[in-house]
Formats: C-alpha cells, sequence, structure tokens
C-alpha cells in the first residue's frame, strides 16, 4: 500500500519512525481545514500564517518528543492545538475578534468555489455570503466556534468534541443554540439565504 493510502494514524506511527513523507501527506491532508479555521477566527491573513506555523511545529515537536498518545484522532488533536493557540493570540492582544474581517481580500467565503459562472448569480451568493458572516459573527464564542469547525472545517460532531475538550452532547447542544440563534437572526433582520 502507498503511503499517501494511509489513514491518519498509519501515518503517525510512520512518521514516528522516521518517515519524514508521512508527516508531509498528514500536513497536506489537513491544512484547508486548519489554515481556514484559523483565518476565520483571527482575521488576519499574516497572523494567520504564523499561527498555522506555530500548530504544525508544535505537532511535530510532539511526535518527535513521543508524547503524542491522540490514537486515531490526529485532526481534533491538530485542530485543538490551532484553537489554543488562537485563544493565546487573544489573551496576548487581550481583545475579542473584530466582527468584520480585517483583510477582505482572504476572506474565508472566497475560498468556496461558485459554480455557475453568471453575473447575476455571483452577485447573489456574494450577498447570502455577505449576510451569512454577518450573524455567524454574531454567535456567542463556543457556537461560533462548533458552526465553523462543522461546515468550514467540514469536523464530525465527534471531532469537534475532541478538538474543544467537551462532550458530544455539549457540542451537539452548542449547535442547536447556534442554529435556533441563527434562525432568529435571520428572521429578526429579514434576511433571505437563498437565490
Amino acid at each position: 500500500m502507498q503511503l499517501n493510502q494511509f489513514d491518519d494514524q498509519q501515518l503517525v506511527v510512520e512518521y514516528i519512525k522516521g518517515n519524514e513523507s508521512a508527516f508531509e501527506i498528514l500536513l497536506e491532508r489537513h491544512r484547508d481545514k486548519v489554515f481556514n479555521y484559523i483565518v476565520y477566527m483571527l482575521k488576519d491573513i499574516q497572523l494567520s500564517e504564523d499561527v498555522f506555523q506555530e500548530t504544525f511545529f508544535k505537532a511535530i515537536y510532539t511526535l518527535k518528543s513521543g508524547r503524542y498518545n491522540e490514537e486515531g484522532k490526529f485532526l481534533p488533536w491538530i485542530m485543538r492545538i490551532a484553537h489554543n493557540l488562537i485563544v493565546d493570540q487573544f489573551r496576548r492582544i487581550k481583545k475579542m475578534p473584530a466582527l468584520e474581517p480585517r483583510d477582505e481580500e482572504h476572506d474565508i467565503f472566497s475560498t468556496l468555489r461558485i459554480l455557475d459562472d453568471n453575473v447575476q448569480d455571483q452577485l447573489i451568493e456574494s450577498e447570502i455570503h455577505t449576510d451569512l458572516k454577518k450573524i455567524i459573527n454574531h454567535l456567542p464564542e463556543d457556537q461560533r466556534e462548533v458552526v465553523l469547525m462543522r461546515h468550514f472545517a467540514d469536523m464530525s460532531f465527534k471531532e469537534i468534541a475532541d478538538a474543544t475538550n467537551v462532550s458530544i452532547n455539549t457540542a451537539l447542544g452548542r449547535m442547536r443554540y447556534a442554529l435556533l440563534n441563527l434562525r432568529k437572526m435571520i428572521e429578526k433582520n429579514n434576511i433571505t439565504l437563498s437565490a
């Protein structure tokens, strides 16, 4: 079996044995999910790149030092490292993230593929993303985090629970309250999220 067909746990074992290519595959496999989550939370591309690198440096250090014990849970583990580094950043600058991105050029929604090249459809899609982004940013932090991990990092509720150190029921509850709050905000502001 080729290395890129290995699951995450097999790649971790290979990397710990000294196969550097195994970590490159792990990095490639999870780069977008981790980076998009960091960018969305920090809203600063330069800072996000630093935190992204620090996330994977910490992972490498932990793996090389033999302290990795998250058997079969590489993605939730790496997301938890990223999350903790993001929290550290907020503590360092002693403020919550702004509601509007500081760098519109690197908006998380620009990574979503617009399937139809029709200009009108693109405008409608852009308006929907703008409205959705605004209302998600108004959610309480714990609810916003679950929505981002579930819908933008494509994580399962088990992975979210592991990454945020809560039970699956707590993660599900946060998502439920997030959806209720989003529905209320959509109704209150008469936002239409479809073309």
